[in-house]
């Protein structure tokens, strides 16, 4: 598992590896107080706080808009991170349905053979009955159908 996420780290897209050392930089404490640093510095300078530096931005409106701007495009970064660990998820949920999925077949066998077995020395037990039901094969198909049944069913 180590060397695939290995793997898949060298694999990823150089504007991948940018878009995430972007969005690594703005969810850092350094970005925050930068941006405290600049914005700080920005506003006291234009409220006229600062004796012998000329006011540049008197209505904050460039101020505004740089952080507009700004916001505008650590959203899309973040998005493209965000999308970027779905697929990732994704994929991982693939890989866990399908080791649940050979478990189940293993433990279905099992239980057939272990039966099989019960039945061929005459053993009788308290779940004889459950038996056969718990040793048929479901098909994820069917738990799939079976699931959209129960969304679809009105609710009380």
């Amino acid at each position: 598992m180590l060397k695939q996420r290995a793997d898949d780290e060298r694999n990823r897209t150089a504007q991948d590896r940018i878009s995430q050392h972007i969005t690594n930089f703005a969810g850092s404490l350094k970005f925050l107080y930068l941006h405290i640093l600049a914005f700080g510095s920005w506003i006291v300078v234009n409220l006229g706080l600062l004796p012998g530096v000329p006011i540049f931005d008197p209505s904050f409106a460039m101020l505004a808009m740089i952080a507009s701007v700004e916001a505008i495009f650590i959203t899309t970064f973040v998005l493209i991170s965000q999308n970027r660990m779905a697929r990732e998820d994704a994929k991982r949920a693939d890989l866990n349905l399908q080791i649940s999925l050979l478990g189940e077949q293993e433990a279905t066998r099992l239980l057939a053979l272990v039966s099989a077995i019960a039945k061929r020395l005459d053993v009788k037990t308290d779940v004889d009955d459950t038996i056969d039901e718990l040793a048929t094969e479901i098909t994820p198909e069917q738990v799939l159908h079976r699931l959209d049944e129960r969304e679809a069913e009105p609710r009380e």
